[in-house]
């Protein structure tokens, strides 16, 4: 009996030791939300949470010196599968603009974040909603197509034109929650708008004299440049990593580029590049001729010295040497 009642009462404190650990925890979270409140009404920015680095680039482009931007996804990782954290969570409560992509990019933010949200107090913004987006598996021929787990290709920042759609709406809900300030976000937006237009019109007139119309690549995530400029990509591993190629569709990779002399591969620098060099041995033991392989960047970080805007405009000069090769 005696040991009964013992290990009763040590259950009773196990059971009071967790209830007081739990009230301090929430003690704890409550005074970092508060803290975190306090702090945005001090420094008087809007505070803005971008769920990766192209739309954190935008709200920062227009907002300027008077936002305050943090990116939850870290710079050049795989966004398709990333989880929020516990300290992302009390920065999304926190935050007076939320910034998405969508189309299907952050499935984890309707079900996990959105219930948690006082939407009184903070705007979310869908940069994608209404925008014409791409089904599944255009731009890229059936044999390739990967699921996404979606029904839109999400990759619309890759493409200028897309981008350009994207960060006006971002301005527009920048002067949404902060009015007293619209005339600043509208210089700087007009500033980034011309830039994208710039970018733009230089894809349509730089690739439109292409002698190809196909490109490999290691990532299927170049749509809407297929799209707006007239080519198409053949890809190794999808729209995402996920799924990996099996030998038949290595080998009709080869055999494509065989056929249609193809001597330019690309890759980006946040995937490894062992399927593409794997390609690129097998083409040049079958063909004789040398094999280059470039980088399209899909913009998730700064790398090699270049931001968002420079990584899409050497996106442009990579591709010429592909679709312009004799």
């Amino acid at each position: 009996m005696g040991v009964l009642i013992g290990d009763f009462m040590n259950s009773r404190q196990a059971i009071f030791l967790l209830a007081v650990f739990g009230a301090l925890a929430v003690a704890l979270v409550s005074l970092y939300v508060l803290g975190g409140q306090q702090s945005q009404m001090q420094d008087g920015k809007v505070s803005v949470v971008a769920t990766f680095y192209p739309l954190a680039y935008m709200a920062q482009e227009i907002g300027g010196d008077h936002v305050s931007v943090r990116v939850l996804i870290p710079y050049n990782t795989e966004v398709h599968s990333w989880q929020p954290s516990v300290s992302d969570m009390i920065a999304l409560t926190n935050a007076e603009l939320i910034v998405l992509n969508g189309a299907g990019l952050e499935p984890w933010f309707n079900e996990k974040v959105l219930p948690s949200l006082n939407l009184s107090r903070t705007v979310v913004l869908d940069t994608t909603e209404g925008l014409e987006l791409l089904a599944l598996g255009e731009g890229e021929p059936e044999a390739y197509e990967h699921d996404h787990g979606g029904e839109y290709d999400p990759h619309t920042w890759i493409s200028p034109y897309m981008a350009g759609k994207q960060a006006e709406r971002i301005y527009s809900a920048l002067v949404e929650v902060d009015p007293s300030h619209s005339e600043y976000y509208k210089a700087r937006w007009d500033t980034l708008k011309a830039k994208l237009d710039s970018l733009d019109a230089r894809y349509q007139q730089e690739l439109a004299n292409k002698s190809r119309s196909e490109i490999i690549v290691s990532h299927g995530a170049y749509g809407y440049l297929c799209s707006r400029y007239g080519f198409e990509q053949r890809s190794v591993i999808g729209l995402t990593a996920d799924k990996q190629p099996s030998v038949q569709e290595l080998r009709a990779l080869v055999d494509f580029m065989v056929e249609h002399n193809i001597s330019v591969l690309y890759v980006d620098p946040a995937y490894s590049p062992s399927y593409i060099n794997t390609l690129k041995g097998e083409l040049e033991s079958q063909t004789g001729m040398a094999v280059k392989i470039l980088k399209l960047y899909l913009a998730l970080g700064p790398v090699d010295g270049k931001d968002y805007l420079d990584q899409l405009a050497s996106n442009l000069e990579n591709l010429k040497s592909g679709l312009l090769a004799g």
